[in-house]
């Protein structure tokens, strides 16, 4: 077998982080069709890579494949947000637990800028630019706890959910607001207070995903 040329996995990289950016935003609605060939000519590489960074995806629960080759975005079951949802209940507030003894002053005030960031994309109804703060309020969070392994096992999660959480938060465009459990988050870290931080991140997932299952 011929070991893939330095320049297709750098286009397997370069597509792999482009479609899995997209569809943790939920950029790519859930159940899209696609195909190889078409990602390949969108994309501007190759099957080989095309094929490589579907793979990936597919391995990540993003993507589904068929053997002819259709390409598609998870369209989840009620069964399987109730899954998702409770993995995020346990791993996130077990993630915040262990970022609370790092969380300095200046990340609570950096994680304050953000909140406010998503409260201006609520005000423009931006469900793309919503979804990637709220994001990246929590990985910036996150990351403190020094803790790889249960990260990576989490991006998954937001991976798998972000079509249906950007369809269902166009479908609630104008009834969303700002989420108020990150000001209890926010308040929690201040005081050091692990159960009272725990608390506001499940609250925090719990209410996201009842909007998902009631949709």
């Amino acid at each position: 077998m011929t070991p893939p040329r330095p320049t297709e996995i750098a286009a397997h990289e370069r597509l792999y982080r482009t479609l899995r950016s997209r569809i943790m935003l939920g950029e790519i609605p859930p159940g899209r069709a696609m195909t190889l060939r078409g990602l390949a000519a969108e994309y501007h590489v190759s099957m080989t890579p095309a094929r490589d960074a579907v793979r990936r995806l597919v391995a990540e629960g993003a993507l589904s494949l068929s053997g002819s080759g259709r390409v598609s975005t998870t369209a989840l079951s009620e069964e399987r947000i109730e899954e998702l949802a409770a993995m995020r209940a346990l791993i996130e507030p077990e993630l915040a637990a262990r970022a609370l003894p790092r969380a300095h002053h200046a990340l609570i005030d950096r994680l304050s800028v953000m909140n406010g960031q998503i409260a201006d994309a609520v005000e423009r109804h931006d469900a793309t630019g919503y979804i990637r703060c709220n994001l990246d309020f929590h990985r910036t969070l996150y990351l403190r706890a020094q803790a790889p392994l249960m990260l990576a096992m989490l991006e998954t999660v937001w991976l798998q959910l972000g079509p249906t959480m950007h369809a269902v938060y166009l479908r609630l465009r104008g009834q969303q607001e700002p989420p108020r459990h990150h000001r209890m988050i926010l308040s929690a870290l201040r005081a050091g207070d692990e159960p009272a931080l725990r608390l506001a991140v499940r609250a925090d997932v719990t209410h996201g995903l009842r909007h998902i299952a009631q949709a």
